[in-house]
């Protein structure tokens, strides 16, 4: 039993022999309540005599007891002071000779070097980042490279700032001998004192001081220069924010390219070179984390008549990867265990929580939703874990935790027991699908904004951000809508799917709506009703032929008209018909795409069907055009156009400028098949103006296309050029043929 609990153990005692909580100790004794926790559990180092006394006159011992508790702090401060003078110090420790990447950061380490010396910036930088990112790496790498430019000394400290954190006083008296400070000086000096002779000697010399591993800012501060021309390192796996005039360098996982040069570094070339798909997979299954990385290195060069591959297939199973990455005494999983055990009992749940989380990234209120707790309350207890660097902030504001972390806090939250788990997942997939399903009524007629009795974690107060939230975390609820299907929760899949039918008809972009419509018609078949089959068919339709599946796409949408027919609900005849036009028309199939709009826009038109003659009536003016009776689809373009503008016309102003843009592109499209070019051109960009408004990428970029066909056609070849530009700008979010079409435009015009 060591001495640091021994009188950890004596000090509970005390407390609780007097019915004291460690709040009620704090309150009395003025000694936080972080600070008395840590004593008792032997997490930090025995506190100083004053502090030991304010804990006895808060206990308030009798002269025996508190003469007890002194005993057992001296006892322990006496153990505490042989160990540490056996702590590692030195000068210039062996630094990694293998050492790879970190390029970026090495430049900004060296340029903070050069204007310290100067004496023309600030005189401390902090590298901060999460277990096993090579923060000590890198500041020792920084040392040995820069020893020249500090010629009075560079000197490391570690700070054990994890498991035992050294007394900021006995680091400040080790840094000071180190300088040729005499015991007699020292001696002559108290606290205070000491640190303002290492800032004046640190202010007057060159030196490098390298403070490794701290734990806080408290720790480091009378350490730390206050100018001059000397340069501290200092290293933490807490981001220190509460240090000014600082330098910060924030380390994370390694590139791709720089982790697998650390594994060829590590396995040399030649047998690296020889499976080189194997050291890229390797790579990414240790996150690209250096700890990770160079633990997987050591493990095959110690096995070297094992192939890469094999380790690629241990690493590959989840849950025995943190096992896997194990080289003699070094583990990554203990490395996440030590900062995992200095989290509160709060933040340790939901660092667990948090591997729930089906996404790259992640908002506040993931840990509200799976901690069943208000956002605040999940920030504060995020921030902890942020503070304690197992959790990242990214810059957009997100959190992210890295994926071999999530692996670590997935085993922790096994180890709870089922339940837990369970629960928490229930809350996360209930919480994502119902934000989703309100986001998704904001488009569609007879819902528009939440109820007032709706209490969502998210803001949901406009389109906007009811948009933005469904994009931004498509991620998750995609991933919670596959997991509510596999569970067999058809009601909420389909409920969650019909939400989004708006959404994603200006959103098609995204490529998984194929899948969204599978799993939503699969769930109103179990449940057996037709018509709510016949539109989830419908949209799967739709969805695969998007995705270019034509075949597939006409098949689904006779099965949607089916069981329209079945159910007797002739707008979603008609929409079969409708979703069946374009992949004939792809097919070449010209007279079943013909045949089927005008069945689908008389369809319409008979039963007083707004909105399937709309779509009906454009998609029959494209098969007019595409079999040459171009004069007939314009004659419908007025007609068109009038219901649009009529004033009690039954479409929200979204949805009546999306078709406008395309009915008046639509009439260009009229023109350019009559060869009237400036005509069509015109109309393209009158079309233009309208989707812009409306704010659909992949709209746009079909338009931009058509304009950039004409402008070639009218010899305007720096328009269309531009034009073209902006359709390859739009990236994912424009039609991948678009895209295609218009490189091969681009790259048939002269050269610029």
């Amino acid at each position: 039993m060591s001495e640091e609990k021994s009188f950890g153990s004596v000090l509970r005692g005390f407390r609780q022999k007097r019915l004291l909580t460690i709040e009620g100790l704090a309150e009395a004794s003025g000694v936080s309540v972080r600070a008395i926790s840590d004593m008792e559990r032997g997490r930090s180092r025995v506190p100083r005599r004053r502090t030991v006394a304010a804990l006895a006159e808060g206990l308030g011992l009798a002269d025996g007891d508190r003469e007890v508790l002194l005993a057992a702090a001296r006892s322990a401060s006496s153990a505490s002071s042989e160990r540490s003078m056996a702590a590692a110090w030195t000068a210039l420790p062996r630094s990694v000779g293998d050492f790879s990447g970190r390029e970026a950061e090495m430049s900004r380490l060296r340029d903070a070097a050069g204007r310290a010396v100067a004496g023309a910036g600030a005189s401390v930088c902090v590298v901060t980042g999460p277990p096993g990112c090579g923060k000590t790496t890198l500041a020792l790498k920084a040392a040995a490279d820069l020893a020249e430019m500090f010629p009075d000394g560079c000197f490391v400290v570690d700070l054990h700032g994890v498991e035992s954190p050294m007394d900021s006083g006995e680091a400040l008296l080790r840094l000071l001998k180190s300088l040729g400070v005499t015991e007699y000086q020292l001696a002559q000096l108290d606290a205070s004192g000491r640190a303002g002779l290492l800032r004046s000697l640190l202010g007057d010399r060159l030196c490098l001081v390298v403070l490794d591993n701290a734990r806080d800012e408290g720790q480091v501060r009378p350490l730390l220069p206050a100018g001059g021309r000397s340069l501290v390192l200092v290293t933490s796996r807490r981001p220190l924010s509460g240090l000014e005039d600082v330098d910060r360098l924030p380390l994370s996982g390694l590139a791709q390219a720089e982790a697998v040069d650390l594994l060829r570094r590590i396995l040399g070339a030649r047998r690296a070179d020889a499976e080189a798909g194997a050291v890229a997979e390797v790579a990414e299954l240790c996150g690209r984390l250096p700890l990770a990385l160079r633990v997987a290195g050591n493990w095959l060069t110690v096995r070297s008549g094992w192939s890469v591959a094999h380790l690629v297939h241990l690493l590959a199973d989840e849950e025995r990867r943190l096992d896997a990455l194990t080289a003699g005494d070094v583990q990554v999983k203990a490395a996440f265990e030590l900062s995992y055990r200095q989290l509160t009992g709060q933040a340790a749940r939901m660092l667990r929580l948090l591997s729930l989380v089906p996404s790259p990234d992640m908002t506040a209120a993931y840990g509200a939703a799976l901690s069943d707790t208000s956002v605040i309350d999940a920030e504060d207890v995020m921030a902890e874990l942020v503070e304690a660097g197992l959790l990242q902030t990214t810059f957009t504001g997100r959190y992210k935790l890295h994926d071999l972390l999530r692996l670590f806090a997935r085993a922790r939250l096994q180890g709870e027991g089922v339940a837990e788990r369970e629960v928490a997942d229930e809350r996360l997939r209930q919480w994502l699908l119902e934000t989703a399903t309100t986001a998704g009524r904001w488009f569609k007629d007879g819902y528009g904004a939440p109820p007032s009795t709706w209490q969502g974690l998210v803001p949901l107060g406009s389109t906007e951000q009811a948009r933005s939230w469904l994009v931004s975390e498509t991620a998750a609820w995609f991933a919670a809508l596959r997991d509510a299907a596999a569970r067999g929760e058809h009601v909420r899949v389909a409920e969650t799917a019909e939400a989004l039918e708006v959404v994603c008809g200006g959103w098609d972009g995204w490529g998984r709506w194929g899948e969204v419509y599978r799993l939503s018609s699969e769930a109103v078949a179990a449940l057996g009703d037709l018509r709510r089959q016949a539109v989830h068919l419908n949209n799967h339709a739709w969805a695969l032929g998007y995705e270019g599946r034509y075949r597939e796409a006409v098949e689904r949408a006779d099965q949607a008209l089916e069981c329209a027919r079945r159910a007797g609900d002739t707008s979603q005849q008609a929409w079969a018909m409708i979703m069946a036009t374009s992949p004939h028309k792809q097919l070449g199939e010209l007279q079943a795409f013909l045949d089927k709009s005008r069945a689908a826009m008389e369809l319409s038109e008979a039963t007083g069907d707004h909105k399937n003659w709309l779509v009906a009536v454009q998609s029959y003016r494209a098969a007019l055009r595409d079999t040459g009776r171009v004069e007939e689809s314009m004659a419908l373009h007025e007609p068109l156009m009038a219901f649009l503008d009529a004033p009690d016309s039954p479409l929200n102003q979204d949805v009546a400028d999306h078709v406008r843009a395309r009915a008046i592109c639509g009439l260009g499209r009229d023109y350019a098949a009559l060869e009237r070019w400036s005509e069509a051109a015109e109309h393209f960009r009158s079309g233009l103006l309208h989707v812009q408004r409306v704010g659909i990428p992949y709209a746009e970029s079909s338009m931009l296309l058509d304009l950039a066909k004409v402008l070639i056609e009218l010899g305007e070849t720096e328009e269309a050029r531009s034009c073209l530009h902006r359709i390859l700008a739009f990236g994912e979010t424009a039609k991948s043929h678009d895209v295609a079409i218009a490189q091969t435009l681009m790259d048939s015009l002269p050269a610029e």
